[in-house]
């Protein structure tokens, strides 16, 4: 695998100054504490040290501020976790503003990040996710709402929580939103901006378009000069991705999604080839089965055993891309229901089979890309002061 020619500067967020500018992306049902865990364990392991930042899976603002019982579950950290990191998604100021307030009065994370990527159409159709930034007095305040809220509720003399924005280029060809949305949340607090390159009509298909994180840096060191990062999204899949990503296009870190699924080593292969180390060599077949079962016994602390199980199923065809596994073996692991299953199970398979070469590239969802469904008027008027999204624009989503 490709390394870097030199060693990158640190990449940093507020206070925070990371040893790998690699950010792992919240991913619903996913990135929870568990395999936030497994990630930081394996990094551990592998580099000697845990050196980017894991964020939380997203939660949304109101049902935050509500204290809804499953979204308070979701915002467990590890005792060892640090700095904990948590995403929102939101789509209303007054959510934002009391959601942030309650993250600082009661110390629930170190930094928070705001998503403005989700293409899913029940979520765009009522000017939330990815179509809300094109509101720009609207995304302007729920961004200074999320600043105002984690000042306002910061004890006195305690860290500052930075806050950060990902957003998407846009809503399609013919609606970019990113250079805007970059340097109107930076004026308005934000310590660093994070962005997709696909539009919300791309949804998760198709090519990521580099080329637009190059425009956005530019864009964003000509107004701050080198004060904000911003950090690349899409398409990577491998460790040379990332350095490819940040050779081309002058970003100051990445954040990765579904390269990650069911590899949560990637991490310690990114931190190495970005930083100019030793790549660690990839697992092989008997080492990924030890991964998935320990994967499995922290889903098992986090939910209880039965739900645990139910999870870990969903990650069995990411674990298991390329390697000989029978159709048996994997319908018996898509149906597991207790640990001691998993092992036995995970025991069955050859231990000494190499990580396959045809393991690599896309993971996850692809999809198809499609027009973007938005409120009636929606395009009528970018700066339109009374902009809001509509009811039920505020649900729990997939993030973007």
């Amino acid at each position: 695998m490709t390394t870097a020619t030199t060693t990158q500067p640190k990449l940093r967020i507020g206070r925070f100054e990371l040893d790998s500018p690699v950010v792992l992306a919240p991913m619903a049902g996913v990135t929870n504490v568990a395999f936030r865990s497994l990630c930081r364990e394996l990094e551990r392991a592998r580099t000697g040290t845990v050196a980017g930042l894991y964020v939380c899976e997203m939660v949304t603002a109101r049902a935050l501020a509500e204290r809804h019982p499953v979204t308070m579950h979701m915002t467990t950290f590890a005792p060892d976790e640090d700095p904990r990191s948590l995403q929102l998604y939101t789509v209303d100021a007054k959510w934002t503003y009391e959601a942030a307030r309650m993250i600082a009065e009661e110390g629930l994370a170190d930094h928070l990040d705001m998503n403005f990527g989700c293409p899913v159409p029940k979520v765009t159709r009522r000017g939330g996710g990815s179509a809300l930034p094109y509101k720009r007095n609207l995304f302007a305040s729920i961004v200074d709402s999320a600043v105002r809220g984690i000042a306002d509720g910061s004890p006195a003399g305690s860290p500052e929580i930075p806050v950060t924005v990902k957003f998407r280029i846009g809503i399609d060809d013919e609606h970019h939103t990113h250079l805007d949305a970059g340097r109107i949340a930076a004026e308005q607090g934000a310590v660093a901006v994070a962005l997709h390159a696909r539009t919300a009509a791309q949804r998760y298909s198709g090519q990521a378009d580099w080329d637009e994180i190059t425009r956005l840096k530019e864009h964003v060191h000509h107004h701050f000069g080198d004060t904000i990062p911003v950090l690349g999204n899409g398409d990577i899949f491998a460790a040379e991705d990332a350095v490819t990503m940040m050779e081309r296009t002058g970003c100051d870190g990445v954040v990765v999604g579904r390269g990650c699924l069911g590899r949560p080593w990637l991490f310690s292969e990114l931190s190495a080839a970005i930083n100019g180390t030793p790549m660690p060599v990839p697992p092989h077949l008997g080492e990924v089965t030890d991964i998935m079962y320990r994967h499995g016994e922290l889903l098992a602390a986090h939910h209880g055993e039965d739900k645990g199980m139910r999870e870990i199923r969903k990650h069995v065809a990411w674990y298991l891309r390329g390697f000989p596994a029978g159709g048996e073996l994997r319908t018996r692991l898509a149906t597991v229901k207790t640990l001691a299953d998993l092992r036995a199970l995970l025991d069955t398979l050859p231990q000494d089979v190499p990580f396959p070469k045809d393991a690599e590239g896309p993971r996850g969802r692809q999809g198809t890309p499609g027009k973007v469904v938005l409120p009636e008027g929606w395009l009528d008027d970018p700066w339109e002061s009374d902009a809001a999204a509509m009811p039920g624009a505020e649900v729990e989503t997939s993030g973007g």
